[in-house]
């Protein structure tokens, strides 16, 4: 399927091109579904901690004092925030009345009767609004504010008494409450970002950045980076041939939010808080959700000194007193059940990992992968986020076990990615290669197909350790939709 140029163009991009024709034959194959043992719930798999517990972990996280970085990833744009109002404003070019159009598009309806209640309402005055069809070329393209082609992070979330917020800004003002140096009195933050984007977002902490170093008495230490074009993955016709421009080159498409394991795998920190870039909410309303944070991360320090402590006595060969002691550890807190045969090497290789805790919030109609205990194939059990995808929708009893599920993944997870002696894990030998997605799409009016790489909080976290924890509802807030900042939790 590849011919010599192909080769030569892989070799030049830097593309493995045993990679490319591992994606190709899974074109062909599709990927396994997991195998469900259970959904994930309080008391099985999911920790509902009682008050005297919330205070305890938010006091392990208070006297910690190792470095920490907030990791955001941020290349999201805008375009499916506004689809509804994409289609309102074809409707109108192409002759149809405001009424038809809002009797069609209940969220554009709302969207023009709340008009004054969005952040970037007097930006959007400056520009022509004495129509429907004006008022949307002016926020969505660039006759206006462009906000259909901007990142997320970067459009005006917020509106307070005296100045506005962008996603980006409200990150800033997040980590500040959680997530900065005490003794250095620095915040750590890291942006994962598109090419054609990262211009923005650097203009923008140099308009801002100092009136949060004033604002909150600290230094910001503030990254970006970009999905690796080497992580990219082919695309294929109907047919699983790889599909071409019309100069004979392949063709190759994001690989999806998984790719940002090489993203993440850059960082250096003790510890990483990781959070989706429109989960925000306005400062005045910060209060619920720093405290969790805060609890979620006592979770994950108790657990890592924890998982330290037992694998320094593995390795010291100490550990025979406390095989059982360890074991129990595994199955309650990671809840990973072993053959009772195991040996020091297995237990060595189910704790020496990298480590997520990660907020569940119950489940109220939200889309997002859920929590359950998925069988391994080599006999034991782990934690796992899935996506519906990777659930066999022909086997009755998984798809009961995918209707119990009472939780799920809001993307709010504080990750451990070094081992008890400092060093960095290579997080890409914690990944399960054989999950991801395919998906059609439409290119030069044909059908292809694409495929994702195993999602960051998926296939790519697959072989960490994993704890899950119930969080308030209160602590998840995305913006999916122009009208979710309408909410009363976006309004200040």
């Amino acid at each position: 399927m590849l011919n010599a140029n192909d080769l030569q163009k892989l070799n030049k991009a830097g593309i493995d091109k045993t990679v490319v024709e591992e994606q190709l034959k899974r074109f062909e194959t599709g990927f396994p579904f997991l195998k469900i043992k259970s959904a994930a719930g309080a008391g099985c798999g999911v920790l509902r901690l009682s008050a005297d517990e919330q205070k305890k972990f938010e006091d392990i996280y208070e006297s910690f004092d190792g470095s920490k970085t907030k990791f955001v990833p941020a290349s999201g744009a805008a375009s499916r925030m506004f689809k509804s109002l994409f289609e309102a404003k074809e409707m109108l070019e192409s002759g149809a009345d405001a009424g038809t159009v809002s009797a069609k598009n209940r969220d554009a309806e709302v969207f023009f009767e709340n008009l004054a209640g969005f952040a970037f309402y007097d930006e959007l005055l400056k520009y022509k609004t004495s129509s429907s069809v004006e008022i949307l070329n002016s926020l969505l393209t660039s006759q206006g504010l462009n906000y259909g082609n901007m990142p997320k992070g970067v459009l005006l979330f917020h509106r307070y008494k005296n100045f506005k917020r962008t996603p980006f800004e409200e990150h800033l003002a997040e980590a500040a409450k959680y997530a900065q140096q005490a003794k250095t009195k620095t915040a750590n933050l890291h942006f994962t970002v598109s090419d054609e984007h990262v211009y923005l977002f650097k203009k923008l902490l140099d308009q801002t950045v100092k009136s949060y170093n004033d604002k909150y008495g600290i230094a910001y230490n503030v990254n970006f980076s970009t999905q690796r074009k080497t992580t990219d993955t082919i695309a294929v016709t109907s047919d699983n041939l790889p599909f071409r421009n019309s100069d004979g080159s392949l063709v190759f498409y994001p690989g999806g939010h998984g790719a940002l394991l090489e993203n993440l795998n850059e960082i250096d920190s003790d510890i990483v808080f990781i959070k989706n870039v429109d989960n925000v909410v306005p400062e005045t309303k910060l209060a619920e959700t720093v405290r969790w944070k805060k609890i979620i991360a006592g979770v994950l320090i108790d657990c890592r000194n924890k998982i330290f402590e037992y694998v320094n006595c593995l390795q010291t060969g100490g550990c025979s007193k406390k095989h059982d002691e360890i074991v129990e550890f595994l199955s309650k807190t990671l809840c990973i059940d072993l053959p009772k045969n195991a040996d020091g090497k297995l237990l060595m290789s189910k704790l020496n990992r990298p480590i997520r805790v990660c907020g569940m919030v119950k489940n109220e109609g939200e889309p997002g992968g859920g929590p359950f205990l998925i069988n391994e194939s080599d006999g034991t059990t782990s934690l796992q986020i899935l996506e519906s995808s990777q659930i066999d929708k022909t086997d009755e009893n998984a798809m009961k076990m995918l209707a119990s599920s009472t939780h799920f993944n809001p993307v709010d997870l504080v990750c451990c990615i070094k081992n008890c002696k400092g060093e960095k894990f290579n997080l890409v030998d914690f990944r399960d290669s054989s999950t991801g997605f395919i998906s059609e799409k439409s290119r030069a009016g044909k059908k292809i197909k694409v495929l994702e790489l195993p999602g960051l909080w998926n296939g790519a976290m697959s072989k960490w350790n994993t704890v899950f924890v119930e969080a308030p509802i209160e602590t998840f807030n995305p913006v999916k939709t122009v009208n979710d900042l309408l909410r009363e939790q976006h309004q200040v």
